[in-house]
């Protein structure tokens, strides 16, 4: 008598993993939040304000120097940061202590006394910053695993804070006026770089055909560029609403340097980036990349906008 065999029990398969949050979900959840603490941060009080972009100007520092350690550099990051964060301090305390009788004003009048003394110590700091950058090179002498200038490293310290930290610090510049903080003008310098960046890419999809920068962007084009450039003109005009005591010539001319220096500070960025090897500055936001990716366009424009703000504001 022959028996079959015992049959073999079900094989149960495990169950396939949920697919992950897309990247277009991504980008929209944790671009809301971001947009949400921006906004309420510069609209909520100068403290605020000055906390919210201090910290945004150190990380985005800190992001620079981490691309640059992509490549071999060795920059000084802890001290680059500390010294980021006393030139935003210096330059705010410049701009306010004097002119402003707000709350932050009358802290940082107690801080650093007034603005002549604020000055000074940011001078200071920035004169005694190379020194102390060579004095680290010497300490650390001869590096491991480093066949270029020690001085290498110096330049790409001080590189970080010229083209991160100092621009950044200009914020101030914008955002205080005789009368004190005023959140409206951040506003609509937020309003014009998004209107730069909307009308760029609208009229690149619909129209963009002859390539801007294709070794550095290849996305960007000349339709696009001028695209955004109306688009912002536009918004420039329309800020009327938004800050009636602005002049339409003052505000058309901010408009259109936003609207040719936002670019280019995009494309500079583009750049350095293709250089180290990497996609993203950073990775604190997901689907967004790092903060030096979302405020690349403030290192160009934010000196143009102060200098405006110095000579005709």
């Amino acid at each position: 008598m022959t028996t079959s065999p015992a049959p073999t029990p079900a094989t149960t398969e495990p169950p396939a993993d949920k697919p992950g949050m897309s990247n277009l979900s991504q980008r929209i959840i944790f671009g809301l939040i971001g947009a949400a603490l921006l906004l309420g941060s510069v609209w909520y009080s100068a403290w605020t304000f000055a906390l919210f972009f201090g910290a945004v100007q150190m990380r985005m520092l800190w992001e620079f120097y981490r691309m640059m350690r992509e490549v071999g550099y060795k920059p000084a990051a802890i001290l680059g940061g500390a010294i980021s964060a006393l030139i935003f301090a210096g330059v705010l305390g410049v701009v306010v202590v004097n002119n402003t009788v707000d709350s932050i004003g009358q802290g940082l009048h107690i801080i650093v006394g007034d603005a002549r003394s604020a000055g000074i110590i940011l001078m200071g700091i920035l004169l005694l910053l190379p020194v102390i950058l060579i004095l680290r090179e010497m300490a650390a002498w001869p590096r491991e695993r480093q066949n270029f200038s020690p001085f290498a490293n110096v330049g790409v310290a001080l590189l970080g804070l010229l083209y991160v930290s100092l621009p950044m610090s200009l914020l101030s510049v914008v955002a205080f006026t005789e009368t004190g903080y005023d959140y409206r003008r951040i506003f609509a310098l937020l309003l014009l770089v998004w209107s730069s960046d909307i009308g760029a890419y609208a009229a690149g999809k619909t129209f963009g055909k002859h390539k801007l920068a294709p070794k550095i962007s290849p996305g960007k084009t000349w339709e696009g560029a001028i695209g955004g450039f109306l688009l912002t003109l536009g918004m420039g005009w329309a800020l009327g609403y938004l800050l009636p005591e602005l002049s339409l010539t003052y505000r058309l001319v901010a408009a259109g340097a936003v609207a040719v220096f936002g670019p280019l500070g995009d494309l500079a960025e583009s750049m350095l980036k293709r250089s180290v090897g990497v996609k993203d500055s950073g990775r604190i936001m997901p689907g967004h990349g790092g903060l030096l990716d979302r405020f690349d366009a403030f290192l160009f424009i934010l000196p143009v906008l102060a200098l405006l703000e110095l000579l005709f504001g």
